[in-house]
């Protein structure tokens, strides 16, 4: 099921099927019967948005051995704190190019901050939008 998670910087939908989050979309893809559920996901929502810590819900399996290494790597990038794509992709020994394309296809934007990482000479992209990337960006400089 696809449930909607109200944060403070924009509507949040995830897809979780009672034993992990599948997906993870920054804007609105609920039925407006699906406005709020009690699981996993939206305690560690509140948990992010309160600024708190806690360990994350179960997540998806990530489709290939690369992303499994990409989801690593990203969540050793503290909150408040940015990496560019080549700091990362030379602690995981690939190319910048191939962290940025693994980056654009992560499945659980936020729970997988790929948000925190960013260009040598900006923001780089970012799949959920830069207005997305920013007010993530902004809010953990708070942390």
């Amino acid at each position: 099921m696809i449930y909607l998670y109200d944060a403070p910087l924009g509507p949040i939908s995830y897809e979780w099927d009672g034993e992990r989050c599948l997906h993870l979309w920054l804007d609105e893809r609920a039925a407006s019967d699906m406005r709020t559920h009690s699981d996993p996901v939206s305690h560690w929502l509140d948990a992010y948005f309160s600024r708190q810590n806690i360990p994350l819900p179960p997540l998806a399996e990530p489709a290939t051995d690369f992303q499994m290494m990409m989801r690593e790597g990203l969540l050793k990038v503290p909150a408040g704190e940015v990496r560019t794509y080549g700091e990362l992709a030379k602690t995981l020994h690939t190319s910048a190019r191939a962290m940025g394309q693994a980056l654009g296809a992560n499945p659980l934007p936020v729970l997988i901050p790929c948000h925190r990482v960013i260009a040598s000479d900006g923001l780089g992209g970012f799949a959920c939008g830069l207005e997305w990337k920013k007010r993530l960006l902004k809010f953990e400089r708070g942390f």
